[in-house]
């Protein structure tokens, strides 16, 4: 049998008798899902640096001078200075399959320049992409007109690097997303927490497939079971925890307040309590925007949750524990959210749903929610009560204008027809309201009226302070409340008792369907966000 022949990339990369002098070329955003690999590829060549194709920052912010200890030589510009110093004999070009620009640019400068090129798929493309169609993958970031925030790694690596780090609701999108930049800091171990047997499968074989060196547990276990979270942490005493589990879907939450009580709130403070009581050195809880003004259960539960860390702070400090709360909007990409519902509407031919026309929301890509996110565990200042960050996103976006551009990124024409009365023209893709859930909102909100947005020493991430942080009377009442609410408990009393907790609590107003009966489209592309 003969042996299988290496890959044309792998052929690229392999130690030959003639030194290569190998690049990268890509943007902040694509480098950094790429660049990692070759720290866990045995044998293949180094590159020497990385050029960029991104715009210079406007508020003149420096860039990074690695990523993942590859230095940044400057701008594609730059290139063909250093070639005429050191011969260039590979480039390696991560974009991604919408930055067509981007690669014209890349393809004419390399051509010029007799530099060989190989085009590698972006990281991004790979994970995030729930489907492609015949003209071929999105960009989240594109489609939200948005330029991803990055890490600062030197700070990141102090929090990760030879450290014990522990996600729970690995399996999720964001935990997920976590995990991988939690392991390319090449962590001293890597414990993956979910209580989906499949999700907590396919986390583990990816970051085995990913960082096959790397230590690593897979932990089946549901963290509303506060002994047993207690055992795990006594066990692995990890250095670093993000919670990432929770129950996130606001219809379904309407009609299970139970189970988003026990796990939103009683799982919190489980986690919470269990990284504190181990020794751990940071603990993060992940919550939404959702939490402010709640109109939801989903959202009242992830402020209790809120509420009950920040009571934490005088036990944590006493015990050397940084405690934080990372809030952001809606992650584009992540399962069940709208671009995979959207992407499977279109798989079977359309329509397209929106809930109501006039709904706006907050976005960013799964990867960057998790590089703020920890980003945020890298602050080391402790103030007097445990900070809520919150992540800069942009401007909200309306939901119609969003699903348009969705469509015609793909090649597709929006309509606003009666699908019910009308047969689509070919190249078009009919989008149809279907009316606001239950809990949901026209708009979110970041802060509380009281609450304001001081400046952090990252540009992405805002640190909230609060005229009077949370009291142990409230965190004592959340915890008695907890103890009279079985899955048993109606519906109501729980409603009633969350009203009590949170009487900020409101009810959304319930707006009629708004037809849409005008074709001409919303907007075009380049997009600009527009404000609610």
């Amino acid at each position: 049998m003969s042996t299988q022949e290496p890959t044309p990339f792998a052929r690229d990369l392999a130690p030959s008798t003639t030194p290569q002098c190998v690049v990268l070329v890509g943007t902040l955003d694509t480098l950094s899902t790429f660049a990692p690999q070759f720290a866990f590829a045995a044998g293949l060549t180094k590159p020497i640096g990385c050029f960029l194709l991104d715009p210079p920052s406007p508020h003149g912010a420096a860039l990074p001078p690695s990523i993942c200890g590859i230095p940044i030589l400057g701008s594609l510009d730059s290139l063909a200075t250093v070639h005429r110093s050191r011969p260039v004999s590979l480039a390696l070009v991560c974009l991604s399959a919408a930055q067509t620009e981007h690669r014209q640019l890349v393809a004419r400068v390399l051509r010029d320049l007799s530099i060989n090129r190989r085009d590698v798929v972006s990281l991004r493309d790979v994970l995030n992409l729930p489907a492609t169609n015949r003209q071929g993958g999105v960009d989240w970031s594109t489609l939200i007109g948005r330029v991803p925030h990055t890490l600062d790694e030197q700070a990141v690596s102090r929090v990760l690097h030879n450290k014990r780090v522990l996600i729970t609701g690995a399996g999720g999108s964001i935990g997920g997303e976590l995990a991988l930049l939690a392991a390319s800091f090449q962590p001293e171990s890597l414990i993956l927490v979910e209580r989906s047997e499949n999700a907590l499968f396919e986390i583990d074989r990816k970051v085995a497939r990913l960082f096959p060196n790397l230590k690593r547990e897979a932990v089946l276990l549901d963290v509303v079971h506060a002994q047993h979270t207690h055992r795990l942490f006594s066990h692995h005493r990890p250095h670093a925890v993000f919670h990432a589990a929770a129950h996130k879907h606001v219809p379904l939450m309407e009609d299970h307040p139970a189970q988003a009580m026990h796990n939103n709130v009683s799982g919190t403070m489980n986690v919470a309590e269990a990284a504190i009581d181990c020794g751990a050195e940071r603990f993060v809880l992940i919550s939404s925007d959702k939490a402010v003004r709640p109109s939801s259960v989903m959202g009242a539960t992830k402020r209790l949750a809120e509420i009950l860390v920040q009571s934490l702070g005088e036990k944590a400090s006493q015990r050397g524990c940084r405690l934080c709360a990372v809030r952001f909007g809606n992650v584009l990409g992540s399962a069940c959210s709208v671009l995979p519902i959207w992407s499977a509407q279109l798989a079977e031919g359309g329509p397209l749903t929106v809930t109501d026309p006039r709904m706006t929301r907050y976005f960013m890509t799964i990867n960057e929610a998790a590089t703020l996110v920890i980003q945020a565990s890298a602050f080391d200042s402790v103030p007097s009560a445990p900070p809520i960050f919150v992540l800069d996103m942009g401007q909200p976006v309306r939901i119609l204008d969003l699903a348009q551009r969705f469509l015609r990124m793909q090649g597709y024409t929006p309509t606003f027809q009666d699908a019910a009365a009308h047969q689509p023209s070919p190249g078009t893709i009919e989008i149809v309201f279907t009316g606001a859930r239950p809990g949901e909102k026209l708009d979110e909100l970041l802060s509380y009226e009281l609450e304001t947005l001081a400046h952090t020493s990252h540009p992405g991430i805002r640190a909230l302070t609060v005229e009077s942080p949370p009291t142990h009377i409230e965190a004592d009442l959340i915890r008695q409340a907890l103890g009279t609410i079985s899955f048993d408990t109606p519906r109501q009393e729980i409603l009633d008792c969350l009203r009590r907790l949170i009487p900020e609590m409101t009810t959304p107003v319930a707006h009629e369907s708004v037809a849409h009966t005008d074709q001409t489209p919303i907007d075009t592309l380049p997009f600009k966000a527009k404000a609610a």
